[in-house]
């Protein structure tokens, strides 16, 4: 825990990235679904940055909609505020984030507390990083009736459990109070991830109440935004590290790289901090920038994850020092993902794809390709089918034109999702069980039965013959040589002359 000592000591230490504004000035503006860790190295970063350049009043107060235990206590006896150690290649800086009001655990207060904080009238952004599942979607885009929160939350929604029926029935309430509505802003990594919320948000209402969904639908704003920071998950390492060099023990400090980035579409109801004085970019529409970053830095990462997890490799950076695997990722960034994006990006992207080996490379950051693994069922339709299906409609000829490595990419995720690769193998996806019904079958059927699981290969995929024969080659291909004669004869093709 941050002793109020040391937080008042921290006034003027020149070793630390410290705000200077008066915290007496915040007010609880932006409510955060997920007070994860990606969002306190993210968000609360800008907010916290945007506040000292002008109106230091946009507080932060954050809730967990699943997680255990007490949280507000603890975080409020260290003044709601906690460490970032934010790691170079060749430096650590040691930042204090002081943008939180104070936080919650629904588990802990109850669903009544989280409305009654929703529903404070100077509440302007409602923010979310709920991770694709979350927002309880079907395949195609639409509410999921029959998803086991949505269901709950249709037969009590006063009392919901989900983000989405949470959001409707604080909104529902500020309406009944003639408050004025809020944004709100999802910060997850999926394509289009503010039209994809407003979806969620008034197909639930429509069927909860329809003149909730009409006022919803004319005053809530829904702002799609690009995140980008590489944030670990914390260990017992990550925490000694933090004592070690601030000689505090922080149960909420956490690691992050040095890099960061935030594009935002500025389309806000009732107000938003400075961000664009914080480093964010303010534009019109962000679903280039969102493709950019899906594709070239999460679908590499999830290439990285099931590829190099098969090679037996724990941390990214350690991919990275594999010379085949990145030779293979740049090939992916520079000749599939970078084709697949659109013309209206005034990036270049060979510098981005450099940026992004070199970020990989951070040995001080020590991301696990077990995490960036979990919940491929949601993760691979915008990081990889999109790409796939987007290459194939700019081509007239299946046979020559297929991404290769995106599509051993696939195959060696159904590879992963049978743990052979490692001892005390446990699959972490919402679509566990249904993976586990399809993989209940004869070995050489497991490839064929997979092929069938459409919430990753869609109608539209299997449509095309070469990509379904391809995906399957490589499965048996890493199947009957092992990966690294599959990546060996991969790398071997790429060197040769066209």
């Amino acid at each position: 825990m941050l002793s109020r000592s040391f937080l008042s000591e921290l006034d003027g230490d020149k070793e630390w990235l410290k705000s200077e504004y008066s915290r007496a000035t915040l007010e609880t503006k932006i409510v955060h679904l997920g007070f994860g860790a990606f969002h306190r190295a993210h968000q609360a970063v800008y907010t916290d940055l945007a506040n000292q350049a002008a109106d230091p009043s946009w507080g932060i107060f954050g809730i967990n909609l699943f997680r255990k235990g007490p949280l507000t206590e603890s975080f409020l006896a260290q003044d709601n505020q906690a460490i970032l150690l934010e790691k170079g290649a060749q430096k650590t800086t040691k930042r204090l984030v002081r943008s939180f009001t104070g936080a919650m655990n629904i588990d802990d207060k109850g669903v009544p507390a989280a409305l009654d904080k929703l529903c404070e009238p100077q509440v302007a952004i409602v923010s979310l990083t709920v991770t694709e599942k979350g927002y309880c979607l079907t395949p195609d885009g639409h509410i999921n009736r029959d998803h086991e929160l949505i269901a709950e939350d249709l037969k009590h929604p006063s009392l919901p459990r989900s983000a989405i029926g949470i959001i409707c029935a604080a909104l529902k309430l500020r309406k009944a109070l003639k408050l004025p509505a809020f944004s709100v802003m999802s910060c997850d990594n999926i394509p289009e991830n503010g039209r994809k919320t407003k979806t969620a948000v008034l197909e639930y209402a429509e069927l909860v109440d329809s003149e909730l969904a009409a006022w919803i639908a004319q005053q809530v704003s829904f702002p799609s935004t690009m995140v980008d920071r590489i944030v670990p998950a914390m260990s017992d390492a990550s925490f000694a590290e933090i004592e070690q060099l601030t000689g505090q023990r922080d149960e909420f400090g956490l690691i992050s790289e040095s890099f960061k980035q935030w594009v935002i579409e500025d389309q806000f109801c009732s107000g938003r901090p400075n961000w664009h004085l914080a480093g964010a970019m303010m534009v019109d529409d962000v679903l280039p920038y969102e493709e950019m970053k899906l594709r070239m830095l999460n679908g590499s990462h999830s290439f990285l994850a099931y590829v190099g997890s098969l090679c037996g490799h724990q941390y990214i950076y350690q991919c990275m020092q594999d010379p085949i695997l990145k030779e293979m990722t740049l090939a992916l960034m520079n000749y599939e993902q970078a084709a697949s994006l659109s013309s209206q990006l005034e990036i270049d992207l060979d510098q981005y794809a450099a940026l992004l080996i070199a970020r990989f490379s951070n040995e001080n950051i020590k991301h696990q390709t077990a995490q960036i693994a979990m919940d491929g069922s949601q993760k691979l339709p915008p990081r990889v089918i999109d790409s796939i299906l987007t290459l194939m409609a700019k081509s007239d000829d299946d046979s020559t034109q297929a991404p290769q490595i995106l599509l051993l990419l696939l195959a060696a995720w159904m590879h992963f999702i049978q743990g052979k690769h490692t001892k005390d193998f446990q699959l972490i996806d919402p679509e566990a069980k249904a993976l586990a019904a399809l993989l209940a079958v004869d070995d050489e059927q497991k490839c064929a039965s997979l092929l069938g699981f459409k919430a990753v290969f869609s109608d539209e995929f299997v449509a095309h013959q070469a990509l379904v024969q391809q995906v399957s080659h490589y499965y048996h291909a890493i199947d009957q040589q092992g990966i690294r004669a599959v990546l060996d004869g991969f790398v071997t093709s790429l060197r040769s002359p066209k």
